[in-house]
């Protein structure tokens, strides 16, 4: 069974700001610091998904769990924006989701060296000394598999939720097939 751990989303206000003032009008729930990273951090409370905004009014969505709650904070964030007169009505430009980061357990532990040889080598990447996981670009799927020995899978890049569970039920397959060839 594959869970949403994060929906990633973005969007464009279709204006240009001043992130420095825009920190400073809103500071209870904005943190920028130009010195680090070009854009303000937004977040509503402790726990609650970030919101990155950009100069160009362009902004990303991290850490939500499902499509309505990424929906949710970007009109809650449009409101604020409207409340304190920086868009003049609370619509964007545009806003999509655009990776939903999921996670899958094959409940049984992986020789990841063996699965990279037997999965191919030309679509994996193992190297543990770089990275505790293997990482699997199926060929008829455009997310990545992060195939971990516990069995664990962190199946990112799929645009929708039926992407990433058609992806993992593949991979699961494939498992079997050569679990039992093999």
């Amino acid at each position: 069974m594959v869970r949403v751990v994060n929906v990633v989303a973005s969007g464009a206000l279709d204006v240009e700001l001043d992130l420095a003032t825009f920190a400073r009008e809103l500071d209870d729930v904005v943190d920028y610091d130009p010195e680090k990273y070009p854009g303000a951090y937004v977040r509503f409370g402790d726990g609650e998904p970030l919101i990155t905004l950009y100069r160009t009014g362009k902004y990303i969505i991290t850490g939500a769990s499902s499509e309505a709650e990424s929906e949710r904070l970007r009109d809650e964030f449009l409101v604020l924006l409207e409340r304190h007169g920086i868009v003049s009505s609370a619509e964007d430009a545009w806003f999509s989701i655009q990776n939903y980061v999921c996670m899958a357990d094959l409940e049984r532990p992986l020789n990841l060296s063996a699965l990279a040889i037997g999965l191919g080598l030309e679509i994996t990447e193992y190297e543990p000394e770089q990275f505790p996981g293997l990482v699997y670009r199926p060929r008829d799927h455009e997310c990545v598999l992060l195939v971990f020995a516990t069995g664990k899978v962190v199946i990112t890049g799929a645009q929708e939720i039926t992407e990433a569970d058609t992806a993992f039920s593949a991979f699961r397959e494939t498992i079997e097939t050569l679990l039992e060839t093999g």
